[in-house]
């Protein structure tokens, strides 16, 4: 699978686009805005208050998120030049995701944000299609770079968890789980250390010296990654439609999703590993379980989950998989597992920054 031409959140400002359903990821960022502030500051100084300063958003997708998130870099810098009587800065924004990505949502918004947008100074943005994984911009041209909730996504399937015929050892599972051998864990872990050693390569070379990221994960608290019961959930949805008939059980045993969720000390070691970078600021929490206009914290986890999921579930299964129906399954089985105490339904979060190391 090419997931370059597969995988992109809903466009659109539908129903189930990911424009209506990013709610819990903008909790997310919300929590971590003061760090995200006070490192646009440290940036400014360590490179000499630039007369452009360069900002990218990587993993941007689509909807109003995007643009608050830029909106609040720039007034940051903006606040942080009137503390010190310097000249704000103009901005050059460079928005990336996957070629997929809709970024015309993004467009259509610009010209009343720029009219919101409380600075006298220039703001230029651009979008930047393809994987993050790899270079996307010249050498020293980036001051600042943020990515929020996109790096939990590989940059493919992990082949050690297919045989040498192709067909995936990871039966009654569609992540990591309790039913998975071990060389499926493992094989997880080592696509995750292959993919941000690669992201954060790519970044060292696009930052100028004194250039800082604010990076933004799903992540975990246990140190084994079994049992993350929101891809649990998915799975026994697509498997009630197998009982009912209606999803080939082939199917559903030869879907597997690009995912990975790392603890705290994954994340640390790998950037001591790849030694580009220098951790500034950690931090992990959970995001509140909220509904929001939702009827219950279970229609909002699925339409959240569906707004990002559907693209990959309609490319393996076809466009005869009934999405409505799979969605209500998986809205009931997460307010049930809400009832039960014993069973954990938090969402955990990692953000950190991190500083070029010259």
């Amino acid at each position: 699978m090419d997931l370059e031409k597969v995988f992109h959140m809903n466009g659109g400002v539908g129903d189930n686009s990911y424009s209506k359903n990013s709610s819990l990821q903008k909790k997310a960022s919300d929590k971590v805005k003061q760090m995200m502030v006070e490192a646009i500051g440290r940036v400014l100084v360590a490179t000499s208050w630039p007369k452009s300063m360069g900002i990218a958003d990587l993993g941007c997708s689509s909807g109003p998120n995007t643009l608050l998130n830029i909106k609040d870099m720039v007034e940051a810098a903006g606040t942080a030049a009137a503390a010190t009587t310097r000249e704000v800065p103009e901005f050059r924004v460079h928005l990336n995701d996957l070629p997929t990505n809709d970024f015309n949502t993004i467009f259509r918004d610009l010209p009343e944000w720029y009219r919101e947008l409380k600075t006298r100074s220039r703001v230029y943005v651009a979008a930047y299609p393809g994987s993050f994984y790899g270079r996307l911009f010249p050498d020293n041209c980036l001051h600042f770079i943020y990515s929020s909730n996109s790096l939990h996504w590989l940059s493919r399937v992990p082949s050690g968890i297919y045989d040498e015929k192709g067909v995936s050892i990871n039966k009654k599972s569609i992540y990591i789980s309790n039913k998975s051998p071990p060389q499926v864990q493992q094989a997880y872990r080592e696509q995750f250390q292959q993919d941000f050693s690669s992201f954060l390569k790519s970044r060292s070379r696009e930052l100028v010296r004194g250039g800082q990221m604010m990076l933004i994960l799903l992540g975990r608290i246990d140190p084994n990654p079994v049992h993350n019961i929101f891809w649990e959930i998915l799975y026994q949805s697509l498997a009630t439609l197998v009982s009912q008939g209606e999803v080939p059980e082939e199917k559903l045993e030869s879907y597997e999703v690009h995912f990975y969720a790392p603890s705290m000390e994954e994340v640390e070691e790998q950037v001591t590993e790849e030694g580009s970078f220098k951790v500034e600021v950690v931090e992990m929490y959970e995001i509140d379980k909220d509904a929001g206009n939702c009827s219950s914290y279970g229609v909002a986890v699925a339409k959240t989950v569906r707004s990002i999921q559907e693209s990959m579930l309609v490319n393996h299964f076809g466009e005869t998989l009934m999405l409505d129906k799979l969605f209500h399954h998986y809205a009931t089985l997460v307010n049930q597992h809400m009832l039960k105490r014993d069973n954990d339904i938090s969402s955990i979060t990692i953000a950190l920054v991190l500083s070029k190391i010259n």
